[in-house]
């Protein structure tokens, strides 16, 4: 998902209204949007799952709005909101039609066809709901006016295959498992009367290294580095026990790519497993280093009880 937004470009978001709109439909069909008379001439030879279609088009292609079309239909199932598409793309300069990227070679990307993904991009989520599995999608990308001093960037052409399409993970509501006998010496934790956990860091001692420990084990799948996991999580200081952020004061969980955090977060959490409850201790090193009292971020050795809720 993410390398796809990446070559999207950012004017592809400006677009949230073309597509037909919602319409109440027991089994809703893909929805075209935009200058989709300009993908007539795009012939599509289909060579697997792994290997990138033959692609011919007429040259330059040019568009002005974000244009989306499927131009094979797949014999799998209908892709439902909600669910988690699997998908790979190969992108195309349209004014010369080099290639600009392929993913086929590489493991599918995930596209969450949810809520976020239908109000930042309408056109988007409307072709692909209702799409079934196997299509083939074309999508054109208007081009950009260059940044001062640079050329103006034409538009793409990217052609999208559905590989497959299932139901996104399950989010817990909260930690799930067996409960785990932390060694002595760690902070304590316990739980208050809302069921928001409460660090207690009296007499202990400044880690050596980093702390990574399970006060649930949860049963769900492993979390990898590259992951986006969604938590609640509470952080304080251990030199004071003063809790300095806390996702459980708003009342929304936290959702971020793992490999996005301080080190602490990224080496302590990978491997853990969804509906676990972790204690990190983490030295400062790994932390914000480079924190001061004017920086606005917690100094020294900190320490966090993180639930992990989810992962996508």
């Amino acid at each position: 998902m993410r390398r796809l937004l990446a070559i999207l470009l950012p004017g592809l978001l400006l677009l949230t209204a073309c597509g037909g709109g919602d319409k109440a439909a027991p089994e809703p069909t893909s929805q075209s949007a935009g200058e989709t008379a300009k993908l007539d001439s795009l012939k599509l030879t289909d060579n697997g799952d792994k290997k990138a279609p033959g692609v011919d088009f007429t040259k330059p292609l040019e568009v002005k709005d974000p244009t989306i079309k499927v131009v094979t239909e797949g014999n799998g199932d209908r892709v439902k909101a909600n669910q988690v598409a699997d998908i790979s793309i190969v992108a195309f300069n349209g004014k010369d039609g080099s290639t600009v990227e392929d993913t086929f070679p590489k493991d599918p990307e995930k596209l969450e066809l949810n809520d976020d993904l239908k109000s930042g991009s309408a056109v988007i989520y409307n072709a692909f709901v209702g799409a079934k599995v196997g299509s083939q999608l074309a999508l054109a990308v208007p081009g950009q006016a260059g940044a001062e001093g640079a050329p103006a960037q034409p538009s793409q052409l990217i052609v999208i295959k559905i590989l497959a399409a299932k139901d996104a993970p399950k989010v817990l509501d909260k930690p799930e498992g067996d409960a785990v006998t932390p060694p002595a010496g760690l902070p304590t934790v316990k739980d208050n009367d809302k069921g928001v956990p409460v660090i207690s860091v009296n007499g202990v001692a400044a880690p050596t290294a980093l702390v990574s420990q399970d006060l649930i084990k949860g049963k769900g799948q492993a979390i990898k580095e590259t992951d986006t996991i969604t938590v609640n999580y509470v952080g304080a200081t251990l030199a004071d026990g003063k809790v300095f952020d806390s996702s459980f004061d708003s009342g929304k969980k936290a959702s971020f790519p793992l490999n996005g955090v301080i080190k602490g977060w990224t080496q302590g959490l990978t491997g853990k497993t969804v509906g676990s409850r972790v204690l990190l201790v983490v030295p400062k090193a790994l932390a914000y280093p480079e924190a001061t009292a004017a920086s606005g971020q917690p100094v020294g050795d900190l320490v966090f009880v993180v639930d992990i809720l989810g992962v996508k």
